[in-house]
């Protein structure tokens, strides 16, 4: 393979997210609610070499564009992420993720305790840290593995 060879092939249309930390791919399907089972083409790239972050992996998911919520808790765990939309084979929208100030319904609180743990119809609310989140509602903070909070769906 050549330097001018792509290890994974275009998109007709769809959605590149290019600059996820090494092997953390897997964490980014999840963010998106990818598990195979819905049929969604994907290609991933893992660990493939990268100026930038010395190792990098991608993710090209066809025929889907993110939400906004998508990209909010996806900057949680590829803060450095770009996102290509791509439409016709071609870039037609790229941004760069910024981290929210806060992350509303779509992580789990790990405190069995926590009001939004139970059966109460409460959303649960994230303060995002500069090193991870804090519950709102009962102060957790979590560091690591934010990706491990994402609520299935």
């Amino acid at each position: 393979m050549t330097d001018t060879e792509l290890r994974v092939s275009k998109i007709q249309d769809g959605t590149v997210i290019d600059h996820i930390p090494g092997g953390t791919a897997l964490h980014v399907l999840a963010v998106l609610g990818i598990d195979g089972s819905g049929g969604e083409e994907v290609s991933i790239g893992m660990n493939v070499p990268s100026d930038r972050l010395g190792r990098k992996d991608i993710v090209k998911v066809e025929d889907r564009e993110l939400s906004a919520d998508e990209v909010d808790v996806l900057s949680l765990i590829a803060p450095q992420a770009s996102i290509n939309i791509i439409r016709g084979y071609e870039v037609s929208e790229k941004s760069r993720v910024s981290r929210p100030t806060e992350v509303v319904g779509v992580l789990s609180c790990p405190n069995v305790n926590c009001i939004t743990t139970g059966d109460e119809p409460v959303d649960s609310v994230f303060d995002v840290l500069d090193d991870g989140v804090r519950c709102r509602y009962c102060d957790t903070i979590v560091r690591d593995d934010v990706a491990s909070l994402i609520e299935s769906t």
